[in-house]
C-alpha cells in the first residue's frame, strides 16, 4: 500500500523529473564552466611561471658572469703582486719592518697616555 508521501511522488514523477533533469544539465554546464575556468588559471600561472623562472635565470647568469669578471680581476692582481714581491724581496721586507715598527710605537703612545690607570684590571 503506498503512503501519502509515495502517493504525491508518483502524482508528480513526469514534472519532478523534467525538474530533476534541467537541475542536472545546469549543475554540468556549470561544472564544466568552472573547469574551463581552472584550465585558465593553470595556463595562467603556468605562464607566469615561466616568465619568473627566465627572470631568474638571468639575473642568474648576469650575477655569474660578474662574479667571474672579479675573480679574474682578483687573480691578475694577485699575480702582479706576487710578481712585485719576487722581483724586489728586500723592498717587502723593509715595508713589512716598517709597518711593525710603526705599530709598536703607535701601540707604546697609546699606552703612554694612559699612565694614570695602571691598574685597570682591578676595577672588574
Amino acid at each position: 500500500m503506498a503512503t501519502p508521501s509515495s502517493r504525491s511522488e508518483t502524482a508528480n514523477d513526469g514534472r519532478t523529473s523534467s525538474q530533476g533533469d534541467s537541475a542536472v544539465e545546469a549543475m554540468e554546464k556549470r561544472i564544466a564552466q568552472l573547469r574551463r575556468e581552472i584550465g585558465k588559471i593553470n595556463r595562467t600561472l603556468a605562464e607566469q611561471a615561466e616568465a619568473a623562472g627566465d627572470e631568474v635565470g638571468g639575473w642568474y647568469a648576469s650575477a655569474a658572469d660578474r662574479a667571474s669578471r672579479a675573480v679574474s680581476t682578483l687573480g691578475n692582481q694577485a699575480r702582479g703582486v706576487t710578481g712585485a714581491v719576487r722581483e724586489n724581496p728586500g723592498t717587502v721586507s723593509t715595508a713589512l719592518l716598517l709597518g711593525g715598527v710603526l705599530g709598536l710605537i703607535a701601540g707604546l703612545l697609546i699606552n703612554q697616555q694612559d699612565l694614570g690607570d695602571r691598574r685597570w684590571f682591578d676595577r672588574w
